[in-house]
């Protein structure tokens, strides 16, 4: 059946079309609408795309709520300066076609780094972390200089100014480090900001401050011109603020400093950095393990050894620094591929057990026997450890029956005598130290010893007195105008140079020891090093008359020393610890700073 529509109602009815489709037209535009996708959440810096790229993909107005300006497109990319809480939206002029709620999170420094970083020191976030660093470091070198030297190192200041809130540049709950990477021959410094192109800016005037020449480049960087080496180059990207800064080798004399000719240029390493993706090195398979096993810390330190060490099963070391107070703590873990010491114990040191009381010094090391050989002349039928061999023997001396009279232990002590210091000051106006040496090696059999120490005192200019006792060889002479005694034992060798310590009580040393640095520390197996300069104070301070000495000239030496020693170092004791453990070995570490 046909029907069609009379010329009166056909022309209401377009009419009524036209009118209809007017009406409906922003209708169906505004169905269309913009891609903003869902909330998530992202780093810092990072770019992240809204709308769709689409053909046909409506044209609208994007307010990121960071306080960017907005922009007007159907796709865009944006990267959020800083951390936040931010609410995204697509606008048709005033009215809103979709949101998004972004949660932006700051950008770990790691991620910052290139994955194949063969060195990167770091502090993670620099609000909490900066701060104590540098009071620390200010305690050990002084205010003045620490503030000096702040002022003339690149980035410090910048970072310094986030800490304290003066400066919108930076962000201070993103990181700070330095790393160096196998395509670049120097050593590039990394920091988190807020505002890059005024980061740059910021950074290049410090150097044009010092009446350096600076090149601002197009796309953002700019090239730091050095007198007498290659250029520094700083960019930005991805939130963080680079500075590369070649190495230099050497020059001759009358010679300018050159770079070195295998280090590409800064421009190849800011491409390089660029172009790299992913997570950077905060997914090092290395660094994941070896993070497990130390422990939280205000700066780290990362190496990946070079590949002859890897071969050798040692592939990386990985510490924290932790400081507070004035007290600085070290906990570091190298990883190994193979038991250290071939898993033997080293042998126990007795000297500390019974030694005089008072030393302002100590070390020990306590290793296998056939394991310090290694150490000392190289592994049985190793190259170095046959010239070691055939250089001893032109000598005279037989270097295997000296080697295997060797237990594997030595202990070294340091006292301090305030009495004969004071007096050897008055006399010769110079405050040269005064005191002792105390020196222990164990041994197997004392004869290979006492032949080689008579073969060494024959072929130098010594004047050696030696006294034969039963089962004891002692040999007796000066240096530098202090008597030394070396006696061989049956089971040791010991050396004392420096005053008579046998007014000093004996007690068991490594007690106390142990007791301030560790149930482990000074014991076999380990390598221990001690300073203890708040011994070293309180001896100076402690004669209240020295016979020979008038108590007015003993009370001005002694605010003397004091005030020389204060001088010297502010630390009152430091202290290192290595040893075997479980996949490789442990570093431990301790600075105090004296309270003034």
């Amino acid at each position: 059946m046909r029907s069609s529509l009379s010329p009166s109602l056909s022309v209401p009815l377009s009419v009524l079309c036209l009118v209809a489709a007017g009406l409906l037209a922003p209708g169906c535009h505004r169905a269309a609408k913009p891609e903003v996708g869902p909330d998530r959440t992202v780093e810092a810096g990072l770019p992240v795309g809204f709308g769709s790229a689409q053909e046909g993909a409506p044209e609208v107005t994007w307010n990121f709520g960071d306080g960017t300006p907005t922009q007007k497109a159907a796709r865009v990319s944006h990267a959020f300066p800083r951390s936040g809480t931010f609410t995204v939206q697509a606008l048709e002029g005033a009215t809103e076609l979709g949101r998004a709620l972004v949660t932006v999170v700051p950008r770990p420094v790691l991620r910052a780094i290139p994955a194949d970083a063969t060195v990167a020191i770091y502090v993670p976030q620099l609000r909490g972390s900066v701060e104590p660093l540098v009071d620390f470091y200010e305690r050990l070198v002084g205010p003045d200089i620490a503030r000096r030297q702040i002022e003339e190192a690149p980035l410090l200041p910048m970072i310094l100014q986030s800490v304290r809130g003066d400066t919108s540049m930076v962000d201070p709950e993103e990181g700070f480090g330095l790393f160096s990477v196998p395509v670049f021959e120097g050593s590039v410094a990394v920091l988190g900001v807020v505002d890059g192109p005024a980061a740059v800016e910021a950074l290049v005037r410090d150097f044009e401050s010092e009446g350096l020449t600076a090149q601002r480049q197009a796309d953002g960087s700019a090239r730091i011109e050095l007198r007498e080496s290659e250029p520094l180059t700083v960019f930005v990207d991805r939130g963080y603020l680079y500075l590369a800064m070649p190495d230099t080798e050497e020059a001759k004399e009358g010679e300018p400093v050159k770079a070195s000719l295998s280090s590409p240029d800064a421009e190849g390493l800011r491409r390089y950095v660029m172009g790299f993706s992913g997570p950077g090195l905060s997914e090092s398979p290395l660094l994941a393990t070896l993070r497990g096993k130390v422990e939280e810390g205000n700066l780290y330190l990362f190496t990946r050894f070079p590949e002859k060490e890897q071969a050798d099963g040692f592939p990386g070391f990985f510490s924290s620094l932790r400081v507070k107070e004035g007290r600085a703590e070290l906990d570091g873990f190298m990883a190994s591929d193979k038991v250290l010491l071939s898993g033997k114990q080293g042998p126990v040191p007795t000297l500390l057990e019974k030694a005089p009381v008072g030393p302002v010094a100590a070390a020990m090391v306590s290793i296998p026997p056939d394991e310090l050989a290694k150490a000392l002349v190289g592994a049985p039928g190793s190259p170095r450890r046959a010239e070691a061999l055939d250089s001893w023997r032109k000598e005279g001396i037989d270097a295997e029956a000296l080697i295997s009279a060797v237990r594997g232990d030595v202990t070294l002590l340091v006292y301090f005598d305030a009495p004969a210091f004071y007096r050897n000051f008055l006399t010769n106006k110079r405050p040269e130290p005064r005191g002792a040496v105390l020196l222990e090696a164990g041994l197997t059999r004392p004869e290979p010893v006492v032949a080689a120490l008579k073969k060494a005192f024959e072929a130098g200019s010594w004047n050696v007195e030696t006294i034969q006792e039963k089962s004891v060889t002692r040999f007796r002479t000066r240096l530098m105008d202090q008597p030394m005694v070396f006696t061989v034992a049956a089971d040791r060798l010991s050396l004392q140079a420096g005053e008579a310590l046998e007014a000093r009580p004996r007690e068991n040393v490594a007690a106390g020891l142990r007791e301030r640095f560790g149930a482990s520390a000074f014991g076999p197996s380990h390598l221990s090093l001690m300073v203890d300069m708040g011994r070293l104070r309180a001896e100076m301070d402690a004669p209240g008359q020295v016979p020979g000495v008038p108590a007015g000239q003993l009370a001005a030496a002694k605010a003397f020393g004091g005030a020389f020693l204060d001088q010297l170092t502010p630390f009152e004791h430091a202290f290192m610890d290595l040893s075997p453990e479980e996949g490789g070995a442990r570093l431990r570490g301790r600075i105090v700073v004296r309270t003034r």
